[in-house]
């Protein structure tokens, strides 16, 4: 009998077009994007389905998107499938902004609050810092301890700093665009088999994000946060958390904080986890699963037949 964790997704995964099917398949599925429209005021499931990209790809818009196609996923799965989430799945977890996703899905988050909280989160990150002052690069084929080294010197008399432990010898690094060059031609002279500067328009966990930090310790304190019916491996610890407080603190946290998506796996898997089930937009965390440990089982449900398959043997 398998032992399921449920993982949800974050920025990268999205892509134009993403949920239109399950919008189109299931009534349910467009319940949830009629219902995040309606929180937010505005038809986002419009740019979901048809774009454009480069509006899709807007942080303000990603992140209450790429939840309400994972929240689509498992309204679908519980409507037409009888999925019994508390019964049937031992732990949940998301990367990032997936954090919100994993505990909507675990009814910590009413639908409505993660959409408005998600929407002032994607934008009191673009505002902490001006456009072209901060950036990220990926380092791969680096140990944890070589990124740190590099961080420590391309850093000096700036900031810089680990942002998500991905594993699979994927780390990516955060801070001033200045420390950022320097780390991405350090990486190189060190023979470090790939760095690259990512496509993002802030430092996403990084101490440059700590006016956004304030912002959203201010919304989350405001927010109504149930104990979840499903126990949440949290981003910046790694570790369980089932009460509101706990949850409320490390999502606060979470701003400025490292992503241990590395440690959070094997966390999972320590605790009995043998397959681990991507809800939503994309294939990256099943990759990065299959990585991390190559023992246990992982797989990504986005469409129609994705869920068909899924419930065949679930």
């Amino acid at each position: 009998m398998a032992v399921y964790a449920f993982v949800f997704p974050g920025q990268g995964s999205q892509s134009v077009g993403m949920g239109a099917d399950l919008a189109q398949a299931f009534p349910a599925a467009r319940a949830v994007f009629e219902e995040v429209d309606d929180a937010l005021g505005e038809r986002l499931s419009k740019i979901i389905f048809e774009g454009p990209s480069d509006e899709l790809t807007s942080t303000e818009n990603t992140q209450p998107a790429l939840m309400a196609v994972s929240m689509a996923v498992i309204r679908v799965l519980e409507t037409e499938g009888g999925l019994d989430l508390a019964g049937k799945v031992s732990l949940l977890a998301g990367h990032s902004l997936g954090e919100y996703a994993a505990l909507a899905a675990g009814r910590s988050f009413r639908l409505t609050d993660a959409a408005r909280l998600l929407r002032l989160r994607g934008q009191a990150m673009q505002k902490a810092v001006p456009a072209g002052e901060g950036g990220m690069a990926a380092i791969i084929g680096g140990t944890l301890a070589q990124v740190q080294e590099i961080c420590a010197e391309a850093g000096k008399g700036s900031i810089l700093e680990i942002a998500n432990d991905n594993g699979g010898g994927q780390i990516v690094i955060s801070g001033a665009m200045d420390a950022i060059d320097k780390a991405v031609a350090l990486a190189k002279e060190m023979k470090i088999k790939r760095a690259l500067k990512l496509p993002v328009s802030a430092p996403f966990h990084s101490s440059l994000m700590r006016p956004a930090e304030d912002v959203m310790a201010e919304a989350l304190h405001k927010a109504e946060i149930a104990a979840p019916i499903v126990p949440i491996i949290a981003n910046v610890t790694a570790s369980k958390a089932t009460d509101a407080d706990t949850i409320r603190d490390n999502l606060i946290k979470q701003v400025t904080g490292r992503v241990r998506w590395r440690e959070s796996v094997e966390a999972m898997s320590s605790m009995g986890i043998d397959t681990f089930v991507e809800i939503g937009a994309g294939k990256v965390l099943s990759g990065l699963v299959r990585r991390i440990d190559p023992e246990v089982s992982s797989l990504s449900i986005s469409t129609p037949a994705d869920i068909e398959e899924f419930l065949k043997s679930f």
